[in-house]
């Protein structure tokens, strides 16, 4: 009776565990970087927000994961929206606090859309997301802290300007603890 009472305990405790894992992970989204060569241009995007064998047709390479964000809002979360500027050809990913709409659109940039929510506190396991910008090309370009800045320096970006905080790419961080 005893051993019943504790297989049937156990495996009740870790379907509990497990379906509670897939929850939170359902919760994340990947959030990458691609570079267009032919436009010598880059793009954040969020997981599934176009099929990747579209991207791969647009010309678009070397997808690197950056961190993990939300796919829901919730307190000390900011939405981070996609524009795109069809003079330039550049995409930028803008938390909804830096700029406004009407700022954007002197700017040159439309098309605005939803891409994922990103936390405004440091907390364990985040990690500081910065956007870059080339001014010769006005290409920006998303790092985060942990990312090799050194080789968007000598392609010619400055103009560092925090963003948010995401969760880092590091599959040995205990990112469940965000949620």
């Amino acid at each position: 009776m005893k051993k019943t009472f504790v297989l049937i305990t156990t495996v009740l405790l870790s379907v509990l565990l497990v379906n509670r894992g897939f929850a939170q992970s359902e919760e994340l989204v990947r959030v990458y970087r691609w570079y267009n060569p032919e436009d010598k241009n880059y793009v954040t995007l969020a997981e599934g927000e176009f099929q990747e064998g579209q991207i791969l047709n647009w010309g678009w390479k070397d997808k690197t994961l950056m961190f993990f964000a939300y796919r829901n809002p919730a307190p000390d979360r900011v939405a981070v929206n996609s524009w795109f500027n069809p003079v330039t050809k550049d995409y930028i990913s803008v938390a909804e606090d830096e700029f406004t709409d009407d700022e954007m659109i002197k700017m040159g940039y439309r098309d605005k859309k939803l891409q994922f929510y990103a936390l405004t506190r440091r907390g364990p396991n985040t990690v500081g997301v910065y956007r870059w910008k080339i001014t010769k090309l006005g290409d920006w370009v998303t790092i985060p802290e942990e990312g090799s800045t050194d080789a968007y320096i000598k392609k010619g970006y400055r103009q560092k300007t925090f963003q948010y905080y995401g969760i880092p790419r590091n599959s040995d961080a205990a990112i469940y603890n965000q949620l």
